[in-house]
């Protein structure tokens, strides 16, 4: 019988922030019962990775599992690789700290282990082509990623079942396929299925190697699975068994040693690219749903030498489609600045642990398995990249308390930013978008109070729609119906809202006289002046311990099918030593004919545990949950706040003018492997007046916000 080699590679996982009980589970369903596997089948070797996250977090709570782990490394039985500590997305961030993450995992595992880690994982296997160059750096010899990319540079599967070197600038780095066959076949289709289809491989490629890898999640964790895995169907052990009666033909052995004993089968130049899946979610919605029409077209006819070069986006996409993923990396990315220019010691490896967190992959992306969408995620992403600012800024100023402003193109799209930075607080405001505040960090609790998502078109929001008028949806528990789509919620599709511009803070409207809190909710409703997203003009005035920002805009406001030129003038107050923001408004009517108008602010509010009962908001003293849909008349006072330890205060907001409010939850309807179901994503509230406008006379109205504790 021919010989193959079959390498398997485990990537095990939890993001920074992630919840503990989540840390626990999958402890308990997937990584411990593998170790266990391991242990009773010494014949099986193979290449583990673990992200530093969970490393920590076992350190903490299971150092038994790191012992056990030791011992089968220790034998030679499990081969360590090493990657980004933190699991960045590598490609996402800057040279020093791709190195620098690279280097911590790889001295981590040298001083836990004892051994040198030359293979890396990559975190969501997202590849560009220069990162051979970072990785060599680093001592890393070889990776693996999803054959994809080597489908899309030109390779057919018979290609696959061995190693290939590229290089960046003449650093040289093997890369081995991951093939999607087993990707998929493990553990999902029968035992002796898959050892067939190795013998077919053995007979038709001898002396080659098979590689699948994927997360260990899967093997425990993911719904249904730990009772395949592990309980009655015991599907790990019958595999571990089978490769044991056929290791006369087959051989089981970690990547690392293939890669030290076989040669190379040639030269490759791979595209960007990462798992198939990512790379269909990162297209907007449309290009999605055409792109899986086209490929089960081209997959019904056969015609897979098309296919394998019909892939979809690449993960960049991320931050062109959500403006909130964006907008977290390039304040990553400013962070990151700011951390390296601080001398050597002991504040800056403090402040670099802290960037490093806040790169976490998990939060830069959106799919099948949360992403961007996950609040808690974004808030332990932001409480890293904020701490990290305050340790730069700290040591940047000769006082403790300081008020200064910066000014930039902070989000990379050639408009510029400014920011308001004090040491009680961040605000940085777009004035080319609105002059609206895109990130509020009250610095003591370490949070982004504008940490909100705004409501999009997902691909996956056609197949809802489509099973919904058809009759085809099931809740999750119940007996499934064939073709059905799975939900938590049956009415779930009668939440698709999709918002016009990004919900954030200081937001100006005029509003039509009909214009209904319903309306307003489901965005369904139309402007009536032309100031919500339009550039304003800017000027800033700083004394002393006092920044002042002003910002302008003069456009249209169309009172009945009048068009009447309105000047906006919003003015934000921001002092040392100080948790209170003054905000001013002033309108003003530049022609002689009278109006009355609807003027409203919205503030979009990322308040952690705004759909439980941590999360409150009050109206005057009236409280409410921050996952109502309500609206008060003549209120004064907008309180908004969570007692939950991440957040535990609390936002006031006083206004000089009596207002009316409308308030909502905003909330994804989001796809997992549980079924579609809605997600809170933030509470938007509207401050609105009547107002009678006439020349010369401004109307103003003021706000004072003041950042309290509890």
């Amino acid at each position: 019988m021919s010989q193959l080699t079959l390498s398997l590679v485990i990537h095990n996982h939890q993001p920074v922030g992630n919840l503990d009980h989540v840390f626990v589970q999958a402890t308990d369903r997937a990584y411990e019962p593998m170790l266990e596997a391991l242990e009773r089948h010494p014949y099986v070797r193979l290449a583990l990775h673990y992200s530093g996250s969970l490393l920590d977090w076992l350190k903490a709570n299971r150092p038994e599992h790191l012992q056990r782990l030791g011992d089968l490394v220790a034998r030679q039985q499990v081969e360590l690789l090493t990657g980004g500590y933190y699991e960045p997305v590598l490609v996402a961030v800057p040279e020093t700290d791709r190195v620098g993450q690279l280097g911590k995992m790889r001295d981590y595992l040298l001083r836990r282990f004892g051994v040198r880690a030359n293979g890396a994982w990559i975190a969501e296997r997202i590849w560009e082509p220069h990162l051979p160059k970072s990785l060599a750096e680093c001592g890393v010899q070889y990776t693996v990623l999803d054959d994809t990319a080597f489908k899309m540079s030109g390779l057919n599967d018979g290609d696959l079942f061995g190693s290939y070197v590229t290089e960046e600038e003449g650093s040289a780095l093997r890369v081995f396929a991951n093939l999607m066959y087993l990707r998929y076949a493990i553990p999902w289709r029968p035992v002796e299925t898959v050892i067939d289809w190795l013998r077919v491989q053995a007979e038709a490629r001898p002396g080659g190697v098979a590689v699948s890898a994927d997360d260990g999640e899967k093997f425990g964790l993911w719904p249904d699975t730990w009772e395949h895995c592990w309980g009655e169907e015991r599907w790990i052990d019958r595999l571990f068994s089978a490769l044991e009666k056929n290791s006369d033909w087959l051989n089981i052995r970690p990547l690392g040693e293939v890669a030290a004993e076989q040669l190379p089968l040639g030269r490759i130049y791979l595209p960007c690219g990462c798992y198939e899946e990512m790379m269909h979610w990162a297209l907007p919605p449309d290009a999605f749903s055409r792109l899986g029409e086209v490929r089960q077209e081209l997959k019904q006819g056969e015609r897979e030498d098309i296919l394998r070069f019909v892939s979809g986006g690449g993960w960049r996409s991320f931050m062109g489609r959500y403006d909130e993923v964006n907008q977290m990396h390039k304040k990553m990315l400013w962070v990151s600045r700011k951390v390296h220019s601080l001398p050597e010691g002991k504040p800056k490896d403090r402040a670099l642990d802290h960037t490093w967190s806040g790169q976490c992959s998990c939060g830069y992306w959106h799919g099948l398995f949360g992403g961007i969408y996950l609040f808690h995620i974004r808030v332990a992403n932001y409480a890293h990249l904020i701490a990290a600012e305050q340790l730069a800024d700290q040591a940047a100023s000769e006082d403790s308390t300081w008020a200064r402003i910066e000014r930039g193109d902070l989000d990379a799209d050639t408009n510029e930013e400014i920011i308001l930075n004090t040491d009680r607080q961040v605000l940085v405001f777009k004035p080319s978008y609105g002059g609206a505040l895109v990130e509020w960090d009250w610095r003591d609790r370490r949070y982004n109070l504008v940490n909100t998502m705004t409501r999009r078109q997902e691909g996956y929001h056609a197949a809802l729609r489509r099973a919904a008028e058809q009759g085809r949806l099931f809740r999750s528990g119940q007996e499934e119906i064939p073709d059905g789509v799975k939900v938590k919620e049956c009415d779930v599709h009668t939440r698709l809202f999709y918002d016009a511009y990004r919900r954030v803070a200081l937001l100006d409207h005029f509003l039509q006289a009909d214009t209904t809190p319903e309306d307003f909710y489901q965005a369904h409703y139309r402007e009536q002046g032309d100031f919500l997203d339009q550039p304003y003009d800017a000027e800033v005035q700083a004394a002393g311990d006092e920044e002042k920002l002003i910002m302008r805009r003069e456009a249209t406001v169309w009172a009945g099918k009048v068009p009447l030129p309105v000047r906006v003038e919003k003015q934000i107050l921001a002092r040392a030593a100080s948790s209170q923001l003054q905000v001013r408004y002033r309108v003003s009517n530049l022609n002689d004919i009278p109006a009355d108008l609807r003027f409203g602010v919205e503030f979009n509010w990322g308040i952690v545990g705004g759909d439980s009962p941590y999360g409150y908001l009050k109206a005057d003293s009236q409280r409410k949950g921050l996952g109502e849909f309500d609206g008060n008349d003549e209120i004064t006072t907008l309180t908004v706040g969570s007692t939950l330890p991440d957040l535990a205060g609390e936002v006031q907001v006083t206004t000089n003018r009596p207002a009316n409010l409308w308030h909502f939850p905003l909330e994804a309807v989001s796809n997992s492997e549980a079924g579609y179901e809605r997600v809170y994503q933030g509470t938007c509230t509207l401050l609105w007046w009547a107002m009678h406008l006439e020349a010369p006379r401004p109307w103003q109205v003021a706000l004072t916000v003041d950042l309290c504790d509890l």
